[in-house]
């Protein structure tokens, strides 16, 4: 495992980290945020509060670093995540030397700490990623085979292809969404039998999939790929991911090709990108592959983190139901071989692509990624805490995911993915 001398987790900061915060010094994400007197800028979250990195730069403490101002001045973090992977580690590395608890640098200039700390309670979080193209892919083994048991036979739950590579589409980038933002109930046709025809309504099966996405640096010039061996240079960071799915919509539309109405609608993305480099401690082992993969699928090493996840449903009442408990390391295809399969044709890579994991599910019905699965095609409906049931996403449910990773007394966590449902706008 490689040494980052952000990641000591014997590092304390003088801003104070609540205890069991997302955000201690050893996380440092990136977003973008904004207030009713300022203009969008790059922030990194420390406990309950967001540095202000356009401040930052103006008062002189990010000398000797590629950035210039207007690369933190900006509504994205592409404009930095140009800069490349060392710039953003040598960025995160100077971020939490002024944050450690031991250096006066910052600490002690109270009239700077003043300018470059606001608290996150205060602030609009923003996209944090300009999105230019999006790839979803469906790469956890359990949530394949769970709906590969209910729509085809039991015995061939997963297609031939499943476990030779990283199956995936291209989903649409302009309706991604940052965590707080209300979605509408979409409309579409749906045809429930094949005897009758297909009629335009509102969604009645609405849910979420429970995912993990990751961003990309720019990559190689079409034509070219990124190994397995390559593929951790090029990913900036992980962000919480929605992807919002109408089932019914989806059922009649998806054959032959692939899904469209039913997913293009909405996906909800947390507003804190978590490095990579934050995670590298939460690194295990992934499954073994059987059958062996192709060469160029290979990987040496640990590609799989281990993140804790969790959905709950918050209905209008306000009494929230924890529905899923799951883990990323529960994933058949990591980020490095999905990356590489996705180059490996010549595709090229840009700043600011995501690519998100599809559905995450565990081995046990408690780890399921989506209410299609946890209430088994409706046969099982779940109970709330308000004594109601679901079998998918109610109109004013608010659905929260959740996610952190945890060890050696160190939490890093994603803050939260969350969306109110809204019913859907008749026409």
């Amino acid at each position: 495992m490689m040494e980052i001398s952000a990641n000591d987790p014997r590092l304390k900061s003088w801003v104070d980290v609540p205890q069991g915060s997302d955000f201690p010094i050893q996380n440092l994400p990136f977003g973008v945020f904004r207030t009713e007197s300022q203009l969008p800028r790059v922030g990194v979250a420390i406990g309950d509060k967001i540095l202000d990195l356009k401040a930052l730069h103006i008062l002189g403490y990010l000398e000797n670093l590629p950035f210039r101002l207007e690369d933190f001045l900006a509504d994205s973090l592409n404009p930095m995540m140009k800069q490349g992977k060392k710039a953003t580690r040598d960025l995160r590395n100077r971020i939490s030397k002024l944050l450690r608890s031991d250096m006066p640098d910052l600490r002690d200039r109270e009239h700077h700490v003043k300018q470059v700390l606001v608290s996150q309670s205060e602030v609009q979080m923003l996209l944090p990623i300009r999105v230019g193209d999006y790839t979803d892919f469906y790469s956890s083994e359990d949530h394949a085979r769970n709906v590969g048991t209910m729509f085809r036979d039991p015995a061939k739950a997963l297609l031939p292809n499943w476990k030779h590579l990283p199956v995936g589409y291209h989903g649409r980038a302009s309706s991604i969404v940052v965590s707080g933002t209300p979605i509408h109930r979409p409309m579409g046709q749906v045809n429930p039998s094949d005897d009758t025809p297909p009629t335009f309504k509102a969604s009645g099966q609405l849910d979420f999939e429970l995912e993990v996405a990751f961003v990309t640096f720019d990559g190689k010039p079409m034509g070219q790929r990124i190994s397995t061996g390559e593929a951790d240079d090029y990913i900036f960071g992980l962000m919480l991911f929605n992807d919002w799915s109408a089932r019914d919509i989806q059922r009649w539309e998806y054959v032959p090709l692939g899904p469209f109405l039913a997913k293009n609608f909405a996906s909800t993305v947390s507003p804190w990108v978590v490095t990579l480099d934050a995670l590298e401690p939460f690194r295990v082992p992934g499954p073994v592959q059987d059958p062996e993969v192709l060469p160029y699928l290979k990987y040496e090493g640990n590609k799989n983190i281990d993140i804790h996840l969790e959905v709950g449903i918050i209905p209008s009442n306000g009494q929230e139901t924890i529905v899923s408990r799951s883990n990323y390391k529960h994933m058949y295809w990591n980020m490095t071989q999905q990356l590489a399969h996705h180059t490996v044709g010549g595709c090229n890579i840009k700043c600011g692509d995501m690519m998100a994991s599809g559905t995450i599910s565990g081995p046990t019905e408690g780890s399921f990624g989506s209410m299609l699965e946890i209430a088994w095609k409706g046969t099982k409906p779940v109970a709330m805490t308000d004594g109601s049931t679901r079998n998918f996403i109610l109109d004013g449910d608010n659905v929260v995911i959740r996610g952190y990773a945890e060890k050696e007394g160190v939490r890093v966590g994603f803050g939260k993915c969350e969306g109110v449902v809204l019913p859907a706008i008749e026409f």
